[in-house]
């Protein structure tokens, strides 16, 4: 007998837009975003807190697709980018993602960014905004 992961338990009736029963109703849908359990989100917030590099943010990103299903994008806004709130930090639409994880996770990369000015930096290189 094999045991399933623990899932993420619903949010409160009328609290999120998740659509986390419909998914779970759906016999073919990917269940993979309910396996980020309210323990398991911290720990992700927590180490999208302390980014080390550029390399660091992108492994994440892979990770997140690979295990959860998560596609995040983080570029430049289109105006300025004078503080960390000018890049523009998307998460694709999910069923079964939560309304404060969507919330949280951008926030949560915004920190680690003021943490560590010089990803931001290397993140506005890489779209090619510094002119090297």
């Amino acid at each position: 007998m094999t045991a399933s992961p623990p899932l993420r338990q619903p949010c409160p009736p009328g609290a999120c837009d998740c659509g986390r029963d419909a998914l779970l109703e759906n016999p073919g849908a990917d269940l993979r975003i309910l396996l980020l359990t309210r323990q398991e989100e911290k720990r992700l917030l927590e180490r999208l807190e302390r980014l080390q590099s550029l390399e660091d943010l992108e492994r994440l990103q892979q990770r997140m697709y690979e295990q959860l299903g998560l596609r995040l994008h983080i570029a430049p806004g289109f105006n300025e980018v004078r503080t960390m709130r000018g890049f523009e930090i998307r998460i694709d639409p999910l069923p079964g993602l939560c309304r404060k994880t969507r919330q949280s996770i951008p926030a949560a990369i915004r920190r680690g960014l003021e943490n560590h000015p010089e990803i931001a930096y290397r993140l506005l290189d890489a779209h090619d905004l510094l002119g090297g």
